[in-house]
């Protein structure tokens, strides 16, 4: 970044959480201090096939690890603490969160076998860190997840403030956010804003997250049978009021999914989640327990493949069969790009005869992300001169500093920003620069890190629409002759009689193009493939009006 920047300037960018959902990382950079703010991974929707997750080119951290002081992270979601294993994979980072935060990421490296690379520094909203450049304090703010902080960044040019993910809950189950605070900041002047957009579309002010714990008390006071609830394992404040509830109305409380586990071992390491050690059963007990007094509680609301629930829908479930009688809720809304995978559960057990419960007939879900007028509150408590919204995709963005302009912000002075885009600052002087720093997507899937590219998605995403034609044929080098009519196996592909029919005029055409290609006297077996490949595509593409993936071996005898 300090090649695109003037010494007396500050720089502000993204390496991901411009305009998208997730990959949260901001780096801020005066002279040769750097301070990234979280490491994120984003979740792929249902168009990118076989990917895991997707996390930012981390080249700009790695090129300039020697000048990085800290990595604060915010709040321990996934979309601001997923990608710290991948990032520690080639370089080591002093790590300073909440406890909460903390014990996740440990919980993480540990599976990864990077605990080592890693130093740890637990803060709260006293905390105050100083570097040689940049001093950074915290506040209090409210989000669905304990220990979550917005940051204040003191710099030589002026101070920027990072909410984090926030909202105005002023019944919250967990610290009330520290109003006082954010407006003493406000006051001394703040040169720049940096503000999570995620709800910019919703006119509203978020609904509080003890109405859900209402709703909860709701459905386990009046549900006279087995309930399955299914949410966010990271919603530690929402499987707290569920614990909670069971406890009320004597409930036992059976765990599926390793995350869900994880967090509430952590949780309640922490004390933030408190039963009586029997309020928990083994997973290998249930028959022992009466399932009108049982709870399952599961990961799954997304609709991910191996997600407890989507077995459980899928009747694959080794030890839950859904039964006739089951409540099942699903207490969250949708990420972007999962709505069918959630559909097609939901559709699952309905048909199994499950009453289902969503947060779009009932309170079950309320998000942690402040809508429109929540971001009217956070602008006349910051009262920044410079605003540059970031977690969210552009929609979100745009309405995010129209907001802002509304609230006195100047238009001149908002910027919707990219991936790598440099904001360069000064007391009296906003631009954005030529220059940009690395921020591309790497794909994470089982094979490994970086090893899947556009053109591997691109393929799958043929395959998965198109089927495929593996076709293979025996050519006789020597006396440039076809020894045996080509074979075709099909994949994706109808087995009705008419398609039989297609398949026999392929193996014609793929005959026709190869005794016409070994007539030429410059013959070789690229231009063999390149035939059949284009013959048939023409051909497939007149008959049914699309074209599967057409793979031909050339076999020489």
């Amino acid at each position: 970044m300090d090649r695109f920047i003037e010494k007396h300037e500050v720089g502000v960018s993204a390496i991901g959480g411009m305009g998208e959902i997730g990959k949260n990382t901001y780096a801020i950079q005066y002279r040769d201090e750097i301070i990234i703010i979280d490491a994120g991974v984003k979740f792929p929707g249902d168009n990118i096939l076989g990917i895991d997750y997707i996390i930012p080119d981390y080249a700009y951290i790695e090129k300039n690890i020697k000048k990085i002081k800290a990595l604060i992270i915010t709040h321990g979601h996934e979309d601001h603490i997923g990608g710290i294993p991948f990032l520690l994979k080639n370089v080591s980072l002093p790590i300073y969160g909440g406890p909460l935060a903390i014990g996740l990421i440990k919980s993480k490296l540990e599976e990864h076998n990077l605990l080592s690379k890693a130093e740890f520094h637990s803060i709260n909203e006293d905390t105050i860190l100083k570097f040689k450049h940049l001093t950074i304090e915290f506040h209090n703010t409210t989000h669905s997840i304990p220990d979550a902080f917005g940051v204040i960044i003191r710099t030589p040019q002026g101070i920027i403030v990072h909410t984090g993910d926030f909202k105005f809950d002023f019944t919250p189950v967990g610290e009330p956010a520290n109003l006082y605070k954010m407006a003493k900041v406000g006051e001394e002047g703040v040169l720049c804003l940096l503000s999570d957009s995620t709800n910019s579309e919703r006119n509203e002010f978020t609904m509080s997250e003890k109405e859900v714990g209402n709703t909860i008390e709701d459905i386990l006071r009046t549900v006279k049978h087995r309930i399955i609830f299914a949410t966010f394992a990271s919603n530690v404040f929402r499987v707290k009021q569920v614990v909670e509830a069971c406890i009320k109305y004597d409930r036992k409380i059976a765990i599926f999914g390793r995350s869900m586990e994880k967090a509430i071992k952590i949780g309640t390491d922490l004390g933030y989640i408190s039963a009586p050690k029997d309020t928990f059963v083994n997973a290998k007990n249930l028959k022992q327990v009466d399932p009108n007094k049982l709870l399952i509680l599961c990961t799954g609301t997304q609709g991910e493949e191996l997600a407890a629930l989507t077995r459980i829908a899928h009747g694959t479930h080794k030890k839950i069969t859904i039964m006739p009688t089951d409540t099942v809720v699903f207490a969250s809304s949708a990420i972007p790009g999962n709505a069918l995978s959630i559909n097609k559960n939901i559709d699952l057990l309905s048909k199994l005869g499950a009453n289902v419960i969503t947060s779009s007939i009932n309170n079950v879900h309320t998000s942690g992300h402040a809508a429109k007028e929540e971001q009217k509150l956070m602008f006349r408590l910051i009262k920044p001169k410079y605003f540059m919204p970031i977690h969210g995709e552009y929609r979100m963005q745009v309405l995010h500093a129209k907001t802002a302009i509304e609230c006195d912000v100047k238009e001149e002075n908002t910027f919707i920003m990219k991936n790598g885009e440099i904001l360069a600052l000064t007391k009296n002087s906003a631009r954005i620069v030529d220059g940009k720093i690395e921020a591309g997507d790497i794909y994470v899937d089982g094979l490994g890190i970086g090893d899947i590219g556009s053109v591997v998605i691109k393929d799958r995403k043929e395959l998965s629409e198109n089927g495929v034609f593996a076709i293979s044929v025996v050519v006789d080098i020597k006396n440039k002759v076809l020894l045996a009519k080509p074979d075709i196996i099909a994949r994706g592909f109808s087995q009705s009689q008419e398609s039989k029919d297609i398949l026999e005029s392929c193996k014609e055409i793929i005959e026709e193009s190869i005794v016409e290609q070994l007539q030429n006297e410059d013959w070789n077996i690229y231009n063999v493939r390149q035939s059949i490949i284009e013959n048939t595509t023409k051909y497939l593409n007149d008959i049914i009006g699309s074209t599967p993936v057409i793979i031909p071996t050339i076999i020489e005898a």
